[in-house]
């Protein structure tokens, strides 16, 4: 809590120091999960004046949803997107017809938030010595969530082109970067791109071949995630066997960007500067937070 009203009190200063008209503060899984949760943003509101807003598992998937809104394109029929988090993992079913609505949250089906994410997966199995049997365990833990989750078939997914994966967390953005062999992350080169289904898989057991170490000195993972990696890709593998697709998309965006559209779009200038040829997604500054 220290760690983070310092942080927040940081945030607070550079927004006074700019012209800020309107603002959405958030907080989602760690304040819903917690029990002093209220009187966490109760001191940061007495101590950086910002208001933060609890918001519920539905909203949080919107959000995810929002921003990835450039990411699917006209051909897409049909879509899962995830969003693996630390504390929870949020996944969204994409509908997409013939009367398709311009906001894409508004085209999601089912969704549902897994109460489980990379922090609390690897904090129960460990993530240092992570064996291919501890892999599989935690695979089952997810599928066994997913069961859960009632949702229709999504018919011939594994075939047809109309229908894709899409991922945004530090989990799928950091099997991009080693995809790459990037000398450092680059979200510029990150963002976007596809993996084929063979390239994940390949990308999964290069990653679970590696000791801590290994993983650690890749300069895409590094010591803070070379715990909570594979982790993330247990909870990807779950998702890919419920739902097989040829193809994924990694986004390295996530809720900042999906507020930012969804204000935008209040706003009345995210479909004005699409149609002027502007801008077709928001990539406001950001510093490397994957999960």
């Amino acid at each position: 809590m220290d760690r983070a009203v310092e942080a927040l009190g940081l945030c607070a200063a550079k927004l006074k120091g700019r012209s800020v008209r309107r603002m959405r503060l958030i907080a989602t899984e760690a304040c819903r999960a917690a029990d002093n949760g209220d009187a966490f943003l109760e001191r940061v509101r007495s101590e950086t004046g910002l208001e933060l807003e609890i918001i519920n598992r539905e909203t949080e998937a919107r959000l995810a949803v929002s921003s990835c809104a450039s990411l699917i394109g006209r051909e897409t029929r049909s879509a899962v997107l995830f969003d693996i988090g630390g504390g929870s993992s949020e996944i969204a079913v994409i509908r997409l017809g013939e009367n398709r609505s311009v906001r894409l949250a508004n085209n999601i089906s089912h969704w549902t938030s897994l109460p489980v994410g990379v922090v609390t997966l690897s904090e129960r199995y460990g993530g240092h010595n992570v064996t291919p049997a501890i892999f599989e365990d935690m695979v089952a833990e997810v599928t066994a969530l997913l069961g859960d989750f009632h949702c229709p078939d999504i018919e011939g997914n594994a075939d047809n082109d109309g229908f894709h994966l899409i991922g945004t967390s530090g989990t799928v953005t950091t099997l991009a970067g080693v995809h790459l062999d990037l000398p450092r992350y680059d979200r510029r080169k990150v963002d976007g791109i596809w993996l084929s289904n063979d390239e994940v898989s390949a990308m999964q057991d290069k990653l679970l071949s590696w000791d801590f170490a290994g993983r650690a000195a890749n300069p895409c993972i590094g010591p803070d995630r070379a715990d909570l990696v594979l982790a993330g890709c247990a909870i990807l593998e779950a998702i890919r066997r419920r739902w097989p697709s040829p193809r994924m998309r990694v986004a390295d965006r996530g809720l900042r960007e999906g507020i930012l559209t969804d204000m935008m779009m209040r706003d009345g200038v995210w479909r004005a500067k699409r149609r002027r040829g502007g801008f077709n997604r928001p990539h406001p500054q950001r510093h490397d937070t994957r999960d």
